[in-house]
């Protein structure tokens, strides 16, 4: 009997042994899934905070390109009736993106997410930068990615985890918005150029791809461009 009481004891003291680690490990758990919360809100707080100076900033930029476009409008209409100059000004406005253009060219039409689209890595800015690049090198005159014009200032980023920034304008969300790609140039060579380096890859990666001859339209640059120190060299 004494041997019994002994061995209930025995059991009892590892249930309570066992139950009380329990305890302690479901509260370090809690805490730790309480942390993993507040640093996840700190995170998500920061991402809407640059997002919101990014846009504010893009918005002063579309204000302050208004203000040149008038500019420029009211010299034109002062009396500049050069047609060389005229066409000289057209040539700087598409080389710099102020003005929308249109020609034959391409569209490119990229989607990684829908049905029958099973996809483990999403397109992401790196690939982004990789097609951009890819057209310029195969002769584009002017690209566009979902309505935001490729000019040399261009900056492709990533706020956060999921939204991608293109002029400093959230154009997507990884995994949740299909790319458009406008592009300008001998169609021939641009569908070329993607179709082997850059369509072939994607659509291993499980990506529905595709890749159209147009006439197509390519919007001006929307931000302004500012010079802090490049100056004017003196002859």
């Amino acid at each position: 009997m004494k041997r019994l009481n002994k061995h209930v004891v025995t059991v009892a003291t590892i249930a309570a042994i066992a139950i009380g680690f329990l305890i302690s490990l479901q509260f370090q758990t809690q805490r730790e899934v309480d942390t993993a919360e507040n640093i996840q809100k700190e995170r998500l707080a920061q991402t809407k905070s640059v997002l919101v100076t990014l846009q504010n900033e893009n918005k002063q930029l579309r204000e302050e390109q208004i203000r040149i476009n008038n500019e420029i409008n009211k010299y034109q209409d002062k009396g500049i009736n050069n047609p060389f100059l005229i066409a000289k000004l057209d040539q700087l406005k598409i080389s710099d993106g102020t003005i929308s253009v249109q020609g034959p060219g391409i569209r490119m039409v990229i989607k990684d997410n829908g049905q029958n689209i099973h996809v483990l890595l999403p397109l992401n800015t790196d690939d982004l930068r990789r097609i951009i690049n890819t057209l310029r090198f195969s002769g584009a005159e002017a690209v566009s990615i979902n309505g935001q014009r490729i000019v040399t200032s261009t900056s492709i980023v990533m706020s956060g985890n999921s939204t991608i920034l293109v002029n400093s304008v959230p154009i997507s969300k990884v995994g949740g918005t299909a790319y458009e790609i406008l592009a300008i140039g001998e169609q021939d060579t641009l569908v070329d150029f993607l179709t082997k380096l850059e369509a072939i890859p994607l659509k291993q990666a499980g990506m529905q791809v595709d890749i159209l001859r147009e006439i197509v339209t390519i919007p001006s640059y929307k931000g302004g461009y500012t010079f802090d120190y490049a100056k004017k060299t003196q002859q």
